[in-house]
């Protein structure tokens, strides 16, 4: 593996993180939205990572590691909504939005829940940054000894 792959590898770690938080974020923020554009309360999205440059068989996959790290990084691979967590039903008659029997349906977003993610996903930023240094600094190493 290059020195310059390395920097691939964790710049796209940085990014999908950053990404990652930032759906976080639109989820807190969207926490006591009832009614968006078409007219359903908000639904918490949710971020799946897969590796870059998948398409090869397992076989030659492993073949290749044997002799050379072909990891090409990590890349966003959808973006879903969540369905298999139950939407909140608050009584609240008052509220516009509020159904025949008075309740209102709250989205599906747990703050302890998306701060606990939140906190992952800054340790995982944390790391790609680090290991960034890391190469960072080997290059600059490099750099020293060739003069």
């Amino acid at each position: 593996m290059s020195l310059f792959s390395s920097f691939d590898i964790n710049a796209s770690g940085l990014t999908a993180e950053r990404f990652r938080m930032d759906i976080i974020s639109q989820n807190v923020a969207n926490a006591n939205t009832t009614r968006t554009e078409d007219g359903t309360p908000y639904r918490r999205k949710v971020v799946a990572f897969a590796e870059k440059e998948t398409q090869t068989p397992f076989s030659r996959v492993l073949d290749s590691a044997r002799d050379n790290y072909s990891g090409k990084g990590v890349k966003v691979s959808t973006v879903a909504e969540d369905t298999w967590t139950d939407m909140k039903m608050v009584y609240d008659p008052s509220h516009p939005d509020a159904d025949e029997n008075g309740y209102v349906v709250y989205p599906n977003v747990n703050i302890v829940t998306e701060m606990t993610n939140v906190i992952d996903a800054s340790r995982a930023y944390e790391a790609n940054a680090t290991a960034f240094s890391a190469s960072k600094a080997m290059a600059m190493k490099g750099l020293e000894m060739s003069q």
